[in-house]
């Protein structure tokens, strides 16, 4: 048997157990999301498309979550990001990062919206170079 190190256990079940507590942060991500997009600046990238790797984070006002329509559905993130990438091609990879930021933000539950992009291949000998845009209210 493993001993609580609370003198007194309280049950599990318990919605006090923790004493009173509030929402002080919510955030929804998608990692990973793998879009190809005609994008780049260059002569050898117009006319093709390229693997962009993006991350998102929305923070969210924070409150009880009890169904979907209480959050943002993970969904509809990858959705903006394909129809950016579906809009034609974009120079930057900053300008697509900021266009789905945007898109983010016009659910008006999101406080803020990071977008973290990655082109891998686009520069020799390094993993993935990209950027990172923060936008928020």
């Amino acid at each position: 048997m493993v001993s609580s190190p609370l003198a007194t256990p309280v049950p599990a079940d318990d919605p006090l157990r923790f004493g009173p507590l509030r929402f002080e942060r919510l955030s929804v991500f998608v990692r990973g999301l793998e879009v190809e997009a005609g994008i780049g600046v260059y002569d050898h990238e117009q006319g093709r498309l390229q693997r962009l790797v993006i991350d998102v984070t929305l923070e969210l006002e924070p409150g009880p979550i009890e169904r979907l329509g209480d959050t943002i559905n993970y969904e509809t993130v990858a959705d903006a990001a394909r129809a950016i990438a579906a809009e034609g091609h974009v120079g930057l990879v900053e300008t697509f990062a900021e266009r789905l930021a945007r898109a983010c933000l016009e659910d008006n539950r999101v406080q803020r919206a990071t977008v973290r992009i990655e082109k891998p291949g686009a520069l020799a000998a390094v993993a993935a170079p990209g950027c990172e845009i923060v936008l928020g209210r």
